[in-house]
């Protein structure tokens, strides 16, 4: 039986860190793109924390139920780029580099609230911090889910993008070409999982964030 509360009191403590660890990656990958010469993702009003810019619903819902999730893609045109192939390459690099950076703050952020005395542990003050230092728990988990997610080379993933830069040019293009079964690729190994009982995708996402997380002296 579903616990209400808990799905409740879950997605209230997730929500703006998600929110933000999404529009983050979205817009890195908008301002290098812009930084390198291409103008597509300011042109489409991409540059911009609001999260309805960046919403993809599927990959929203999709964080909830199975802990990966995914923004709007922001539009990117390497023939702006005087090497487009290192152009994409950088773009791509972007987005999961701003996850881990952001989990980093949030980890700092975990650090300064678990360090301050509290005089009053039933007080206001603990009323207070306790659900901040969730939201920092929550944001270093997110941030580094989405990052290591991201860093998988399944087109259009990030990882795909920077693995083909270093593929000879026509490998790469086929490789590439594997992005309009992405998702589909993506779904499969989910259902898979929850047919076998054995996740892929765990096996694959949650040893590095679990390292990532003990580097950063943060519970996940």
């Amino acid at each position: 039986m579903i616990d209400i509360a808990h799905h409740i009191q879950r997605i209230s403590i997730i929500a703006v860190p998600l929110l933000l660890a999404l529009c983050v990656h979205e817009v890195a990958h908008g301002l290098v793109a812009l930084r390198l010469g291409d103008p597509t993702a300011r042109q489409a009003g991409r540059l911009t924390l609001n999260p309805l810019k960046h919403l993809d619903p599927i990959g929203t819902i999709a964080f909830f139920f199975v802990s990966i999730g995914w923004g709007k893609p922001v539009p990117v045109d390497a023939r702006y780029f005087k090497n487009p192939r290192k152009g994409m390459m950088l773009v791509a690099l972007a987005g999961p580099a701003s996850n881990f950076l952001l989990a980093s703050l949030f980890a700092v952020g975990f650090h300064l609230i678990q360090g301050t005395h509290v005089s009053d542990p039933d007080g206001l003050v603990m009323q207070v911090l306790y659900p901040l230092l969730l939201i920092c728990q929550a944001g270093v988990f997110v941030n580094l889910i989405l990052g290591v997610f991201n860093l998988l080379p399944i087109p259009p993933l990030d990882g795909s993008s920077i693995l083909a830069y270093f593929l000879p040019a026509r490998l790469a293009y086929q490789y590439e070409r594997l992005g309009r079964y992405g998702f589909f690729i993506v779904i499969g190994l989910v259902l898979l999982g929850n047919l076998t009982g054995f996740s892929v995708l765990g096996a694959l996402l949650f040893p590095p964030v679990e390292f990532l997380g003990g580097l950063l002296n943060v519970p996940i």
